[in-house]
């Protein structure tokens, strides 16, 4: 399923934007856009899919969109059918954080941030219940209030406990296996040889030899800028590439299996449901389930009547 291309205006005079959403129920909009996206959701249950990733979520649930990585809610129902299921949405871009952090060393944690963001990060229900008590700062009419605010929140997210959601090659083509932060140029060699090899077989020590690193170092780095160790990066690869052909493609669970580098259709099974909590089969009817209903969605170009409409349009094409 293509995601549509958002275009979200910041507004004049404003370094990012501040958004108050309140529906009956939040509609299946999978769109991306080049800006991070921070989410509070709130009086509201369902499920949130974030490139890769589909998981269940309540309320205060708070989440951290990288750039160009499709995402979308979709709910099925509020926790208090009285009132209105809210998200407050605080959209920002990448190159302006990290001059923030770099002209501001008070921000140096923005830098860390982004670095753990690069595949989406889910907070903890307290997380997001704590930024539910500064929704009132982040909706001030002062855009430099809202501006402080949103500075602090990031800053204070950069080290809370976030659980990495979507796979890297949940990214578009010129954007697969790159994180959007700056990584040392040797786990970008390692990166590129599991992204071109992820279907065949691969030790340590090849990946270690292609960033000139020891195997030891080669996983302290992943670790320390991606989050996670070598393997289970190679992994989240794999079965990244295993969710695309089970949306995109009719083939086999076995053939897909074989494809995204497990030759063992058991193991297959058994990392499938480690990192998505679910059946190879029952994803591929859980996402492309979605295509087949009734576009009754609000498009993604209106806006709640008491903020400017963002205007959506074709993303050019890069250079």
């Amino acid at each position: 399923m293509k995601p549509a291309y958002e275009h979200v205006e910041m507004g004049s005079g404003c370094s990012v934007r501040v958004y108050h959403r309140q529906l009956p129920r939040i509609p299946f909009e999978w769109h991306h856009h080049p800006e991070y996206e921070l989410t509070l959701t709130m009086n509201s249950r369902g499920k949130r899919y974030i490139g890769d990733s589909i998981t269940t979520y309540a309320s205060d649930d708070l989440v951290l969109v990288p750039p160009d990585l499709p995402h979308t809610w979709s709910s099925n129902r509020s926790i208090d059918a009285s009132a209105p299921q809210v998200a407050i949405v605080v959209w920002f871009g990448g190159d302006w954080a990290r001059r923030v952090a770099d002209c501001c060393p008070e921000y140096d944690a923005l830098h860390r941030l982004l670095r753990r963001a690069a595949c989406g990060l889910a907070f903890s229900p307290d997380a997001g219940a704590a930024l539910r008590q500064r929704s009132g700062e982040l909706l001030a009419e002062s855009a430099r209030e809202r501006l402080s605010v949103v500075l602090d929140v990031l800053c204070q997210l950069a080290d809370e406990d976030a659980q990495p959601l979507a796979s890297p090659s949940a990214f578009d083509g010129s954007r697969i296996g790159r994180p959007s932060g700056h990584e040392p140029e040797r786990i970008n060699r390692a990166l590129a040889v599991i992204e071109a090899r992820f279907a065949q077989r691969l030790t340590l020590a090849e990946l270690a030899a292609a960033a000139t690193l020891s195997e030891r170092t080669l996983n302290r780095y992943f670790v320390q800028h991606l989050g996670e160790s070598v393997g289970k990066y190679v992994s989240r690869v794999r079965i990244g590439h295993a969710c695309r052909m089970l949306a995109d493609t009719s083939w086999p669970v076995s053939v897909i299996a074989t494809r995204s580098g497990f030759p063992n259709i058991a193991n297959f099974n058994r990392q499938f449901r480690a990192f998505k909590d679910t059946t190879p089969a029952a994803y591929r009817k859980e996402f492309t389930g979605k295509s087949a209903q009734p576009n009754d969605s609000t498009p993604l170009d209106l806006r709640s009547p008491s903020l400017e409409r963002g205007a959506r349009q074709k993303r050019p094409s890069a250079p």
